[in-house]
């Protein structure tokens, strides 16, 4: 059972979320909080928050810095929902160790696959934010110098194995990574789990940052 809270200002949109979430038999929704200040009160209780970014008191992203900075960083996921899209809010959630990040417009369905997917240690972006991230942290590459760190880390990835973490620097999901390269889709996502295993990461945009820092783009 994925025991989850709902951190938002919007009583209407708590209130949709929990119409949403409250069919499922996997998701209990233990508690509720408008703002970052009462989230952390939460904190102990659950194991996945959706938070808000905008919110009185405290807003979101301090609210996920000091959660992911303290004592829930190894028993709390938080997907931080929101209807902005900026790129500087994203790498921010990001950096402060939210483990997705995902639209208000985003269809039930996904928003349970997302909260499935981190209860389970897996990161989740919109597809669309991904790709844009991955553009931004690939900008330039043909000016940038090798970084020996970064090919010496993507040298312990085998060949398939780095040619998938070069597609996920081009920005390709993994449904167009198999056609790409003649995989199947479930290949494809174990072999995008061990290249993190062996990177030390669950962040495609952090990966693609490596790849370009190695020098493979």
């Amino acid at each position: 059972m994925i025991r989850l809270a709902i951190v938002d200002d919007d009583a209407l949109v708590r209130m949709g979320l929990r119409l949403i979430l409250g069919g499922e038999k996997d998701i209990q929704i233990v508690g509720e909080a408008g703002n970052g200040a009462e989230a952390e009160r939460l904190a102990g209780e659950v194991d996945v928050m959706l938070m808000d970014i905008r919110m009185p008191v405290q807003d979101g992203l301090l609210t996920t810095e000091r959660l992911m900075a303290g004592d829930y960083a190894d028993s709390l996921a938080i997907i931080v929902l929101t209807t902005f899209e900026a790129d500087e809010l994203v790498m921010r959630a990001l950096r402060a160790g939210a483990a997705g990040f995902l639209l208000k417009d985003t269809s039930p369905d996904r928003l349970i696959s997302a909260i499935h997917a981190v209860a389970a240690g897996e990161p989740m972006l919109s597809p669309a934010i991904t790709r844009r991230l991955i553009s931004t942290a690939t900008t330039s590459i043909t000016t940038s110098p090798v970084d020996p760190a970064a090919a010496a880390l993507l040298a312990s990835l085998t060949e398939r194995e780095r040619e998938v973490a070069v597609e996920i620097a081009r920005g390709l999901t993994n449904a167009e990574i198999g056609d790409g390269l003649f995989m199947s889709v479930a290949t494809v996502k174990a072999t995008v789990t061990r290249i993190f295993q062996k990177i030390n990461s669950t962040n495609r945009v952090q990966l693609a940052m490596l790849v370009r820092d190695a020098g493979l783009l």
